[in-house]
């Protein structure tokens, strides 16, 4: 492939869906087919017009509104490089990923205009884009080998790098994304989004626009929202990472919703009990895929059936089975590490000090796992994350699989304090926590190893979370010895700063 059409892909499905929804959100009403793309071919000519190029990169810096949604359309339809930005982005975020990914127009709210502006950077305002109803012309197809996306790094291990990827990379991606989807959605088949559309959500929106379905694109996660859209009908399918399904199951759980064909799920593993939930809400429709930001989703697909099959063997293995891999991606397990290679694979990672190549075309994902027997990938946690305490390399996933849901708390992060001691030792940090949380954590750990048992336990208010919603345990640790003094030795204790000295680190 030398060029993709994606201007005349847009135009296929205004013609052929006209006036029907495309997108409807919580927060900008509704857009039809035909909408989106004058919206879109508008959006592209004003780029054309500030003298942006195939390849350049250019930021979108929104919340979850129609704005987000024929903004990321219009900037490939110019052949620019989407760069997607968390709406919750700090200035000094935008600033790193500017450098990374050396964008200069932002489209962003009005609100946010000047802060753009202090960074030394161009605001553009979805509202400044004026869309004559059938008025723009035809694009022409854009130059596959030209960078189409630009993406970054969680920064769970330090500092985000970027991702880059071409138009052509970019176009693969969301052919195998719909041509793995469990069922063909049907004309105004509703898919329901809570999560941000700069992250998963965006993926799940082009692939199914294409069969002239409708996104329902919220603002968040608000259970009476979500609820009072379920029982309205006609969701056939809902995006929910397990972060997703534990708020839902938390304020929904004792309530049935019949009719949704799929709950799609990934990002992080499920586990077990936040399954039996799932299940109990919707039936067994929840369907795991894996993907990274290296590596668009699809890499690995577990339908419903097998996911169900997983999660009601007695007792369930350890680790996340994530399926087996989607056609043309390669895994290998090299020194328990699970490398990959693809397609629809990005072309490099970039850093501050410039690109980073993929091994000989080999991308190493940074996650532990196996193949078992049947072929399938099962994640066993983080290469970082792996905790060295007294000689012993321990996976904290195992731990933390076992207090999935635990009595007395929230969630419930393992990780590893420094220690001059142990090397490192593990902690127990737990949200909410009320009195004997402790004591619950010792009786689910009793049966692992002395060695893989946590020795202290901290409850903090809040566990720090990423933009993705993932637990960051090296900012749980942060916040560990940012409040508490370490006694180390061979019975280390932990014990609170007095108040002063947190004023005077505050």
């Amino acid at each position: 492939m030398n060029a993709v059409p994606w201007s005349a892909q847009l135009r296929a499905l205004a013609a052929r869906f006209g006036d029907a929804p495309a997108v409807t959100a919580e927060h900008g009403g509704t857009l039809s087919y035909a909408g989106l793309s004058d919206r879109a071919h508008a959006l592209a000519e004003v780029l054309a017009a500030r003298g942006i190029a195939a390849g350049t990169p250019v930021a979108i810096l929104l919340p979850n509104c129609a704005e987000s949604v024929w903004c990321a359309y219009g900037v490939r339809l110019a052949g620019a490089a989407d760069t997607p930005l968390g709406w919750g982005s700090t200035g000094e975020e935008v600033a790193w990923a500017a450098q990374l990914a050396g964008f200069r127009t932002v489209i962003t709210t009005a609100d946010r205009a000047e802060a753009v502006r202090a960074l030394g950077l161009d605001p553009l305002l979805p509202g400044s884009v004026r869309a004559t109803p059938g008025g723009q012309a035809a694009w022409d197809a854009v130059p596959a080998d030209a960078t189409g996306r630009v993406l970054f790094t969680s920064g769970t291990t330090g500092k985000p790098k970027g991702v880059r990827y071409s138009h052509g990379r970019r176009w693969i991606a969301e052919q195998l994304l719909r041509a793995t989807l469990p069922f063909t959605p049907a004309r105004r088949s509703r898919l329901l989004l809570v999560t941000p559309f700069a992250h998963g959500a965006s993926l799940l929106t082009f692939a199914w626009c294409e069969y002239g379905g409708e996104v329902l694109l919220e603002g968040g996660v608000d259970p009476a929202r979500v609820r009072t859209l379920l029982r309205r009908g006609g969701v056939d399918a809902l995006f929910a990472p397990p972060t997703v399904i534990a708020k839902l199951a938390a304020a929904l759980g004792d309530e049935r919703f019949e009719g949704v064909r799929c709950i799609f799920t990934g990002t992080q593993p499920l586990p077990p009990g936040l399954y039996a939930k799932a299940c109990a809400m919707f039936g067994p429709v929840v369907r795991v895929t894996y993907g990274k930001t290296e590596c668009f989703n699809p890499i690995t697909v577990l339908e419903a059936p097998d996911t169900h099959d997983w999660f009601t063997q007695q007792p369930v293995p350890p680790g996340a089975c994530v399926g087996w891999p989607a056609p043309g991606v390669e895994v290998e397990i090299r020194d328990g590490q699970v490398w990959l290679r693809s397609s629809h694979m990005s072309e490099e990672l970039v850093g501050p000090d410039g690109p980073i190549p993929h091994a000989d075309g080999w991308h190493a994902t940074g996650d532990l796992g196996r193949i078992d027997d049947r072929g399938r990938l099962v994640l066993l946690g983080r290469v970082a994350d792996v905790i060295k305490s007294g000689g012993y390399r321990v996976n904290p996933d195992e731990i933390e699989a076992l207090l999935a849901g635990l009595p007395g708390c929230g969630a419930v992060c393992v990780a590893g304090l420094p220690s001059e001691y142990w090397g490192e030792i593990i902690i127990a940090v737990a949200e909410h926590a009320q009195p004997g949380w402790e004591d619950a954590v010792r009786g689910r750990v009793a049966a692992l190893s002395k060695h893989k048992q946590p020795r202290l336990f901290v409850a903090l208010p809040a566990l720090p979370r990423n933009a993705q919603g993932k637990i960051s345990r090296r900012e749980v640790v942060r916040c560990v010895l940012a409040t508490h003094r370490l006694a180390d030795g061979a019975h280390p204790a932990l014990s609170p700063k007095p108040e002063e000295e947190l004023q005077w680190n505050t």
